[in-house]
C-alpha cells in the first residue's frame, strides 16, 4: 500500500479564502448575482489590462467563447485546424455544422503545421483555427499570410496560453479572434471561464449581444444568440486570482527549469525548450519518450508512474481525429498526420502547478530517470 501522497497532474490556483469572503458580502448585499454586474465589468477591465489588449468578453467556460466567435464571424463550410487538441476545439465547429479539416502539426512546437495548410484549402474553406499547444505560440505570421491570400479568417484557440507575450506583444492580438479557458485547470481560473477576444468595440458589441440570447435592450432581439453569461461569485474569484496569478507563472517557471535541468541528458526524452523574445507561461510540461531510446514505451511509463501515485496525463490523446465523430472524415486518416500520430503516442505531461515542491518533483523524476 502507498504511504506517500498522489501527486497529480495540477492543481487549481485559488484565492485567498478571507479574502474572498468581503467580495461576496458584497454580492450578497446587492443581490445581483449575475448579467453584467460590477465584478464582471471589473474582470473585464482588469482582463484587458493584463493581457495587454482592448476588447475582451468574459464567458461562463472556454467552449462557448469558440462556438460564439464562429458564429460572429458567419463562418460556414470548412475551416482547417489541428487533430492535436482538446476535443472542444473540434466540438465548436461541429455544433456551428462547419466540417473540420484536419492538418499535421510542427514537431518541434505541436502546432499547426503552416507548410501543410495550403493544400488543405478548398472552395469551402472559410477559416483556418489554431491552436497554441501547451501555450507555445503558433506561427501567427506565417498563418495569417496564407489567410490573407486566399481570404480567410483566423481564430486562434488559445486556451492555454494566458499571459503569453513575443516581443511584449500579447499572442491574443493575432489573428481576428482569440479565445481563452478559465478552467480550473488552467494558469489563470475562475472555476470554470473563458473568454473572447477581438480587435474593435463593434465586434465586442457584437460577441456580447451573442452570449445575452442576442438581446439589445429590454425589448430587441437583434441575433439568435445563446446563454454564456460569467457570474459574480466567478468574475470576483477570478479578479482576486489575478493578483496572485505572476507569481504563480513564475513558480511554474521554476520548476519548468527543475525538470529540464533533470531530464535533457536522458536518453529517449525530449522537453520543450524555452523560445527566445517569448513570455511562456508554463501552462504544462510535456516530454515525449522514444521507445527505442528510452527502453519502455510512453504507456508503461505513464502506468509506472500511476503505480507511484504519480499523475501525468496523455495530453493529448487520442488524436481527435481518431473519435467516432470525427474518424470518417477524409483528413482523419493517419496517413494525412503522420507527426501528430507519433506525437500522441510519445507524450506525456507532468505535474505541473503552483504550490509543487522540490520534493514532489523528485518523486516524479524518480519514475523516469532510471
Amino acid at each position: 500500500m502507498h504511504t506517500e501522497k498522489t501527486i497529480t497532474v495540477t492543481e487549481p490556483l485559488l484565492p485567498d479564502l478571507e479574502e474572498f469572503i468581503p467580495y461576496l458580502k458584497k454580492i450578497w448585499e446587492s443581490k445581483w448575482i449575475t448579467n453584467n454586474g460590477q465584478f464582471h465589468r471589473q474582470l473585464e477591465d482588469a482582463l484587458a489590462e493584463y493581457l495587454g489588449i482592448e476588447y475582451i468578453s468574459v464567458f461562463t467556460n472556454g467552449t462557448l467563447p469558440l462556438i460564439t466567435a464562429l458564429q460572429a464571424l458567419n463562418i460556414t463550410g470548412e475551416v482547417i485546424t489541428t487533430p492535436y487538441s482538446f476535443v472542444a476545439t473540434t466540438h465548436a465547429l461541429w455544433w456551428n455544422g462547419i466540417k473540420p479539416v484536419f492538418v499535421d502539426i510542427d514537431p518541434t512546437t505541436c502546432n499547426l503545421d503552416p507548410d501543410k495548410i495550403e493544400a488543405a484549402i478548398t472552395e469551402k474553406t472559410t477559416a483556418i483555427m489554431p491552436v497554441h499547444c501547451y501555450g507555445m505560440p503558433c506561427d501567427t505570421e506565417r498563418i495569417q499570410a496564407i489567410a490573407d491570400k486566399y481570404g480567410l479568417k483566423v481564430i486562434y484557440d488559445a486556451a492555454h496560453t494566458f499571459g503569453v507575450r513575443i516581443n511584449g506583444e500579447s499572442i491574443l492580438k493575432a489573428g481576428d479572434m482569440s479565445t481563452l479557458s478559465f478552467h480550473a485547470t488552467k494558469v489563470f481560473n475562475t472555476v470554470e471561464g473563458g473568454a473572447l477576444v477581438c480587435h474593435d468595440a463593434e465586434t465586442k458589441k457584437q460577441i456580447d449581444f451573442l452570449k445575452n440570447f442576442g438581446f439589445n435592450g429590454e425589448t430587441c432581439v437583434v441575433a439568435p444568440g445563446i446563454n454564456s453569461k460569467m457570474d459574480e461569485i466567478r468574475a470576483a474569484y477570478g479578479l482576486l486570482n489575478l493578483k496572485q496569478v505572476d507569481k504563480a507563472i513564475e513558480a511554474r517557471h521554476k520548476a519548468a527549469d527543475y525538470y529540464r535541468a533533470a531530464l535533457r541528458g536522458v536518453n529517449g526524452v525530449k522537453v520543450f525548450e524555452d523560445v527566445p523574445g517569448v513570455r511562456h507561461n508554463y501552462s504544462y510540461f510535456p516530454i515525449l519518450i522514444n521507445a527505442e531510446e528510452y527502453g519502455m514505451t510512453r504507456d508503461e511509463l505513464y502506468f509506472k508512474m500511476r503505480d507511484d501515485n504519480v499523475l501525468g496525463r496523455r495530453y493529448f490523446y487520442p488524436l481527435i481525429s481518431t473519435f467516432d465523430t470525427y474518424k470518417g472524415l477524409e483528413s482523419s486518416n493517419p496517413a494525412n498526420l503522420p507527426v501528430a500520430t507519433r506525437i500522441a503516442d510519445e507524450v506525456i505531461c507532468l505535474p505541473m502547478y503552483y504550490g509543487l515542491t522540490e520534493g514532489d518533483m523528485e518523486r516524479v523524476l524518480r519514475c523516469i530517470v532510471k
